[in-house]
């Protein structure tokens, strides 16, 4: 069944006469657009605000993280200036220390010089006790030697 040209005409009468009749159909898809494109200016904005928030956020970091540089760069400077220091005191230390130890050094150099003299001493002490020794025997052989001649 074909449809004539007064069909189609009748038709679209109608369906103008029932949208007519009914305006909110009509209004309904031309609100739907524009709440719609409400909708997508209010994201697109709230994108844009969530952007800015991002890149706020990113630069905060940045300020963060160049503080928290320059805090470990005057700590690392610290940390060296303390450890110099410390190298200089315990320089000066080693410094104090070889000078007690060439002070000791010439206390010994001191005491072998003192047993040098002790050890001439004994020496010179010895050999007198050897002659001694020797003319006490001398005189006491010539004395024994006397008297059992003379018994």
């Amino acid at each position: 069944m074909a449809l004539g040209q007064e069909d189609l005409i009748q038709i679209q009468q109608l369906i103008d006469k029932t949208l007519a009749a009914r305006p909110e159909v009509v209004n309904a898809n031309v609100r739907y657009e524009l709440d719609i494109r409400e909708r997508i200016v209010r994201v697109e904005e709230e994108l844009k605000h969530q952007r800015e928030l991002m890149l706020q956020g990113f630069e905060n970091s940045n300020k963060r993280f160049e503080d928290v540089n320059r805090h470990f760069d005057e700590a690392r400077a610290d940390v060296n200036k303390r450890f110099e220091e410390m190298r200089a005191d315990m320089n000066k230390r080693f410094e104090q220390v070889d000078k007690r130890f060439e002070q000791v050094d010439k206390r010994f150099e001191q005491v072998d010089k003192r047993f040098e003299q002790i050890e001439k001493h004994l020496t010179i002490i010895t050999q007198r006790m050897d002659r001694f020794m020797f003319w006490s025997l001398g005189l006491t052989v010539s004395a024994v030697i006397a008297i059992v001649k003379l018994t």
